[in-house]
């Protein structure tokens, strides 16, 4: 059974920055708790508890909570009152939707001489004929509500004139519901022994098939695991719909019975959803006769660069950015590369050998992509380009030059080779004059010398 951990307790206790010897409230409600301990010895000052809708049975262990003002207990298996006396500050107890049948417990509130406010709705007790005229004539320091129904001053004294009779009804209508509710606990046993029995021979009869010793029924084996799951499917819904459908009684047994069944269902089905998680999907990444597949499982974009001016393959894989590094698992080897993200495999098979030994791989800070960086195995040495040198072109050249096209010529200038601009090169001749926004000769076209000896005049060019 589950009972009250000071581990449950700390994590209640936020509010009170998980101390708890200070604790002065706690809610404990819907935490499946099917006994009440330690809170008296952890939290002495407690003044308002929370404990409804658990599988409480009995209240125990509350005695030495001096302080306390209010105690809920709705929606419990609680069947008496009792061990209450010692509460001395209690103004307000909640019982309601509980099994109280034994109405003569709550004379054991009379020493709670603060009580103001009483809940029994929900309660078999509720059902007795003459049960508020007992309650109120019982609890004489019941002043404000008893079922959120005010007490009236005439009411009270109608009680206490009869009293006696009602308290002897009272008395009678309580031995007939022990006596039912013993018939109730037998028969709850009964029932728990047939289904444990029932499980059993289900354990048998499956432990008692035979093992396929036969080659034909070895390989039969594998074909008759899909229909016996699918068996295993049909009965469990089966046995759901016989659970929820078979009538039973509405007793603390029948709750607790129930809440088991919920409980083993919902193990039930965690452990397979786990187990489907530690079984690994079995990823295909090299075939049988050896052919590296390319794989893509993490869905992630990509882009493989070849580099020739640095001789090098550059892997650009877009990684989720706020990816921690420890998920990534890089292995490059000398015809692929292979990237483990989060356990999901990234394979490319690369155009060109490279070294693994040389290989990087970094992270972008902005982008979060990985770059990893792999050199090519086949070095290739590269001429480097040799500067042409400036070549000085003769008078025909440029005449030649200048006859074809009407371009502007641009100064260069050599900084190593000169110290100062060169003044007598800026302007150079030319035969045809006026083209620019200074006139230094008047118009005339010169006829072109032939000042080279190779020099060809060829009309088509």
């Amino acid at each position: 059974f589950l009972s009250v951990t000071e581990e449950l307790v700390r994590r209640r206790a936020e509010h009170n920055n998980c101390e708890i010897f200070s604790l002065e409230e706690i809610s404990l409600h819907q935490q499946e708790i099917e006994k009440l301990e330690h809170l008296d010895k952890w939290c002495r000052d407690l003044k308002i508890l929370y404990l409804q809708n658990n599988l409480i049975p009995k209240i125990e262990n509350v005695g030495k909570l001096k302080k306390l003002e209010y105690l809920n207990v709705a929606l419990n298996n609680i069947e008496r009152i009792e061990n209450l006396e010692g509460c001395e500050e209690l103004k307000k107890l909640d019982l309601t939707a509980n099994f109280v049948g034994e109405l003569s417990t709550i004379e054991s509130l009379k020493c709670n001489i603060h009580l103001k406010e009483l809940f029994l709705v929900g309660n078999p007790c509720t059902e007795f004929e003459g049960y508020r005229q007992f309650v109120v004539a019982t609890l004489h320091q019941l002043k404000k509500y008893l079922d959120s129904k005010e007490i009236e001053r005439s009411e009270r004294i109608k009680a206490l004139q009869n009293y006696p009779e009602v308290k002897w009804k009272i008395r009678e209508q309580e031995q007939a519901y022990l006596l039912k509710r013993a018939r109730e606990k037998e028969e709850a046993q009964r029932r728990m022994q047939e289904k444990k029995d029932e499980k059993q021979k289900q354990m048998d009869s499956k432990l008692g098939f035979d093992s396929p010793d036969s080659p034909q029924e070895k390989s039969n084996q594998a074909e008759g695991d899909g229909e016996q799951e699918r068996c295993r499917t049909v009965d469990s819904d089966d046995e759901d719909r016989k659970f929820w459908e078979e009538p039973t009684p509405y007793t603390p047994e029948s709750r607790l019975e129930t809440h088991r069944y919920i409980e083993e269902k919902r193990k039930a089905k965690d452990n397979i959803r786990e187990s489907k998680k530690r079984e690994k999907t079995a990823w295909t990444l090299v075939t049988a006769d050896g052919k590296v597949l390319n794989v893509n499982v993490p869905k992630l974009h990509f882009s493989l660069k070849d580099d020739e001016e640095n001789n090098q393959i550059i892997l650009d894989l877009a990684v989720y950015r706020h990816l921690d590094t420890s998920l990534l698992d890089v292995d490059v080897q000398p015809t692929y590369i292979r990237v483990l993200v989060k356990g999901k495999p990234f394979q490319l098979v690369l155009p060109e050998e490279v070294k693994p030994d040389s290989s990087s791989a970094k992270r972008s800070q902005t982008t979060g992509h990985l770059v990893v960086t792999m050199p090519k195995a086949k070095e290739i040495i590269l001429a480097k380009q040799k500067v042409s040198a400036s070549i000085k072109h003769s008078d025909c050249n440029t005449e030649q030059k200048n006859t074809r096209s009407g371009q502007v010529e641009k100064l260069e200038v050599d900084p190593s080779k000169y110290s100062f601009p060169d003044v007598t090169k800026i302007i150079q001749e030319k035969e045809r004059t006026g083209r620019g926004p200074i006139k230094l000769q008047p118009q005339k076209v010169t006829e072109v010398k032939k000042s080279c000896v190779d020099f060809e005049n060829n009309e088509d060019v």
